[in-house]
């Protein structure tokens, strides 16, 4: 409760190995903590690559884990009046991001990839991590997470038209990568694509049917890479407020009661 509070969950570029040099930690402990920042990702989805790597290395934790476990916690006693805020009067458009992150497990060199969907501006987030269960090539890696992206927009368009709020035309998903963008719209044409599992290949139904389509967004404004690595404070706290993560002193004097 008393601790020295950090601007980041994770040190910039931060990466964790099974086998580090360092004494093993308390494994109950340590579990205990990863559980509890798994269920704060619910509203905080800021943290959810932290939480995620911390989560591979349940079995057998080092003291260097715990550490980087704690730093999240003094993160958090930092941000205890961050969350979601959700505004009236946007329009219910469903916009999504989505980015890898090559080989950046230290122990496999499996990609970690994420995405995000917002409805409307800052109204609603939502957010996924995921690591690859094969090392993979860059192009890969790029098409995987637009696959996952791409199940993710079909399954939430059509939760919100059974509330209602049918989606208009394709949801966009906004990726930094050309050439991802180019070999997802045209994978036939790619022999770089030749080894992907086929289940993969159902981007080209949904962007056939008008459900999807992807788009350029600079790196910089790329919401999902906070999903796939850890950033410098500055990129990190722009990206958290584009996730609609911010602080309730933001909203004083803003509710009508």
């Amino acid at each position: 409760m008393d601790c020295k509070t950090v601007a980041t969950p994770l040190a910039m570029n931060e990466k964790l190995s099974k086998e580090n040099g360092s004494e093993q930690a308390d494994e109950a402990i340590y579990r205990q903590i990863v559980g509890s920042l798994l269920y704060l990702t619910a509203t905080r989805p800021n943290i959810m690559f932290a939480a995620s790597l911390l989560a591979r290395f349940m079995h057998g934790p080092t003291r260097k884990h715990m550490g980087t476990a704690k730093r999240v916690l003094r993160y958090i006693q930092g941000t205890f009046d961050y969350d979601i805020a959700y505004e009236k009067g946007k329009k219910a458009r469903l916009i999504g991001y989505c980015d890898s992150n090559w080989s950046g497990s230290e122990d496999d060199l499996r990609s970690t990839s994420g995405c995000a969907f917002n409805l409307g501006s800052g109204v609603f987030s939502w957010a996924s991590v995921k690591q690859s269960s094969v090392a993979l090539s860059t192009a890969e890696a790029e098409y995987v997470s637009a696959a996952e992206a791409t199940a993710q927009a079909i399954w939430l368009r059509f939760v919100l038209s059974y509330f209602g709020e049918e989606q208009v035309g394709a949801t966009t998903i906004l990726r930094d990568n050309t050439s991802a963008i180019s070999i997802t719209k045209n994978p036939v044409h790619h022999h770089t694509t030749r080894h992907i599992n086929i289940r993969f290949h159902f981007i080209r139904d949904a962007l056939q049917n008008g459900e999807i389509d992807f788009l350029y967004c600079k790196i910089e404004e790329q919401t999902a890479n906070i999903f796939t690595k850890a950033l410098a404070r500055d990129q990190f706290e722009y990206l958290r407020r584009k996730l609609g993560v911010i602080s309730a002193k933001h909203l004083e004097g803003s509710v009508e009661i």
